[in-house]
């Protein structure tokens, strides 16, 4: 190709060079410049529509095994969030069954997270909704580790106290087995009161035994309360004794009381003997066993001092509906 260019003069019938100024030349080059850029982009663009660039194809590529990196996490964080449910099961339903504790609540264990948007920067990415799935699974995670710590640190005191707790919990009968007559009546939501003739929720046991047998107190525990009453109404002289976690015993009608309110006691020391005070047709001694200030069946706690075919009868007796004796 030729460095020069010429052009045909009519006139003298021969081919004149063609002379370029500086800025013909400049403009010349910035034409074909951009005539070059705007093809070669066009090509470009072309090509990028049908086939992927190299840079492309290696960023794809990433993104594909990111994708795939947070699939095979969130498998393993719902794998973690099984073996944590499992963990959690454990504690609720047989540490803490064996130690008598109540169970972690379960708005604790799924508790979230208040306030702010916490993910609001993983927001506006092509692949963002799995990246916050991730955090928040992690997030809960970790929230129930936390929890579930605690609540072994828990636990693990409640085992450390448990030569105490197994001293404190109410195991006897509050009258000796050979000194009671009979167990008059027993636990029920529903029994004849002697002298309403109405019947009521009776929330202990009734043992019948003559005026002044002694009444022991069936656990470790300290002298909640006192109460002296000859009125013919209520309980009337009653003791209480809180045993610590979560047990207090309630001894009623009694006719004297050899105890002061703040005495430690242990279990099998004589309190008090049995009477006919308060709103009572004989003499008998009312007991209850409560849990969280709520009044459970004493029967379910008599085990140290009677067979198995004793404890066999009382429960059968005590499907037996009848009239108390307060």
């Amino acid at each position: 190709m030729s460095k020069f260019k010429y052009h045909f003069n009519p006139d003298s019938l021969s081919f004149d060079r063609i002379h370029l100024s500086f800025w013909q030349r400049v403009v010349r080059v910035f034409a074909y410049l951009i005539s070059s850029l705007f093809v070669g982009g066009g090509l470009l663009l072309i090509i990028s529509l049908f086939y992927d660039l190299p840079k492309e194809r290696l960023l794809r590529r990433e993104n594909q095994y990111l994708k795939t990196q947070y699939d095979l996490m969130n498998k393993k964080l719902d794998q973690a969030l099984n073996i944590l449910g499992e963990i959690q099961n454990r504690d609720d339903n047989i540490y803490r069954v064996i130690f008598e504790a109540e169970p972690v609540p379960t708005s604790l264990r799924n508790a979230g997270f208040g306030g702010v948007n916490r993910y609001a920067d993983l927001e506006g990415y092509s692949n963002s909704e799995i990246v916050i799935e991730t955090a928040k699974k992690l997030d809960g995670i970790l929230n129930k580790l936390v929890v579930q710590s605690k609540s072994y640190d828990e636990v693990f005191k409640l085992a450390k106290n448990k030569d105490l707790m197994m001293a404190s919990i109410p195991s006897i009968h509050p009258i000796a087995v050979d000194e009671y007559r009979r167990i008059a009546s027993y636990f029920s939501e529903r029994r004849l009161h002697p002298i309403l003739k109405i019947y009521r929720p009776h929330k202990g046991l009734d043992f019948s035994a003559p005026r002044g047998t002694d009444v022991r107190v069936t656990g470790d525990g300290v002298v909640k309360e006192v109460r002296v009453s000859r009125a013919p109404s209520g309980y009337g002289t009653t003791i209480l004794v809180d045993h610590g976690f979560s047990y207090e015993t309630f001894y009623a009608h009694l006719s004297k009381i050899l105890v002061h309110k703040g005495q430690k006691v242990k279990r099998g020391e004589v309190i008090g003997q049995v009477g006919s005070t308060g709103m009572s047709v004989a003499p008998h001694l009312h007991y209850e066993v409560r849990k969280n200030h709520k009044a459970i069946n004493p029967i379910n706690y008599f085990f140290k001092d009677i067979t198995p075919e004793q404890y066999q009868q009382m429960i059968e007796l005590s499907k037996l509906g009848g009239q108390s004796l307060d």
